[in-house]
């Protein structure tokens, strides 16, 4: 007869209940080596090894043990930790303190990083928990994972306020994303605003990523200006996604900044003008103007596009010349660089990877966890960002003509 058997909910993955000779051995290996190395730290402190008298003044006197539960990447372990009273030079006594085991530490910082790794994977604090079972043995709570990622805070907040003035920006990507967040109890959207730098050398990294409320020209001035206050120096090239509020915040800081707008935001708002049967046909010719190979075809096909379609639909001519020479700025640089230069991909990307990490949160816990959480996940090299397309060209001064609109 066959029998039924309860099985705990961690034990396939975590194997609670079996005895496992091999891991029993390095786990008793490690105790003993974490308490050799306290050991021998306070021997380097008092200046004499246990049972040895001192050749000099003492420095101090051993005073016993006490037992302390530290978590690692190698499990949750309960050593025994020297104790002793140390002597200063005006004979005060006070007690000793180990650097290698600091007061109130429970977690190495191995131990954190895995934690602060296993949560922006796309998980939650529960989730974790259950995941690093079988490592730390049931030793890690949701409270724990709290703390862990709490402490992340401490190197966020350094890195907003971090100098920009040693940066040599040639190339600037702005753009927003909206998310969800609790406020007041109720779920709200949110707008999150990026920066992205391009280095001289092709290297993108993130500026700055912060909660602003809303893409408004007041919003993005507020973003800019704290650029600025930072160090930033006036970008060679600015990519946008075409957002009035962050092109006239643009105008009134840096006036001489050429602007490139995304091409791709454009043939959404293109789309959006013309009927759905017209779609592909728009596309393909829209296509064929922005990808064209010289920037002489690029300005014969776009004369033609105009031609074409205020015949067929002219709010989509309309449109197209709207943007004017800022939709075309990519082509004052070298044809290497314009596959990078045309739109604001580099910052989409980041978005959607960032949404697919905090999916499983829905609503994040607050207004301000978005932006931390953004910045955690490269910081952690969850995402990395890699050198643009091009970047051996970066140095060189753009096309002082543009391109001829009339048509």
């Amino acid at each position: 007869m066959k029998e039924d058997t309860e099985t705990s909910p961690f034990a396939l993955l975590a194997s609670d209940d079996a005895f496992d000779p091999l891991e029993e051995g390095v786990r008793r290996r490690v105790r003993a080596f974490i308490e050799t190395i306290l050991e021998e730290e306070l021997q380097a402190a008092l200046g004499r090894g246990r049972y040895e008298r001192p050749a000099e003044v003492a420095k101090g006197h051993r005073n016993g043990h006490r037992e302390r539960q530290i978590i690692g990447t190698f499990g949750a372990e309960t050593v025994r930790v020297p104790r002793a009273r140390m002597v200063d030079d005006a004979g005060q006594a006070s007690e000793w303190r180990s650097k290698a085991l600091r007061r109130y530490q429970r977690l190495t910082k191995k131990a954190e990083a895995l934690i602060a790794s296993v949560y922006l994977a796309g998980t939650n604090t529960r989730r974790v928990k259950r995941a690093l079972f079988g490592l730390f043995e049931g030793a890690v709570s949701k409270d724990v994972v709290s703390r862990a990622w709490r402490k992340v805070k401490t190197d966020w907040a350094a890195w907003c306020a971090r100098s920009l003035a040693g940066e040599d920006i040639v190339r600037l990507i702005l753009d927003g994303t909206v998310v969800k967040s609790r406020i007041d109890r109720k779920a709200t959207a949110i707008s999150v605003l990026a920066a992205i730098g391009v280095r001289r050398d092709g290297q993108k990294i993130l500026l700055s990523i912060r909660n602003m409320g809303g893409e408004s020209k007041a919003a993005w001035r507020t973003f800019l200006d704290d650029l600025d206050a930072r160090g930033l120096k006036a970008p060679a090239f600015v990519i946008v996604d075409g957002a009035p509020g962050l092109e006239a915040a643009l105008l009134e800081l840096w006036p001489d900044a050429p602007v490139q707008r995304c091409t791709v935001h454009k043939h959404r708002n293109l789309l959006a003008h013309a009927p759905t049967h017209l779609h592909d046909e728009l596309t393909e010719d829209y296509r064929d103007m922005i990808y064209a190979e010289t920037k002489a075809k690029i300005e014969t096909r776009r004369k033609a596009f105009l031609r074409k379609w205020r015949l067929k639909c002219k709010a989509v001519a309309d449109s197209l010349e709207e943007a004017g020479d800022r939709l075309f700025t990519f082509t004052r640089l070298d044809p290497s660089q314009w596959k990078s230069a045309r739109t604001t991909n580099a910052i989409e990307r980041l978005h959607e990877e960032f949404r697919r990490r905090i999916k499983t949160q829905t609503v994040l816990p607050d207004a301000k966890t978005a932006p931390l959480l953004f910045w955690a996940l490269l910081a952690s090299g969850q995402i990395v960002m890699r050198k643009v397309d091009g970047w051996e060209t970066l140095s060189q001064p753009l096309d002082p003509e543009t391109l001829d609109l009339a048509a």
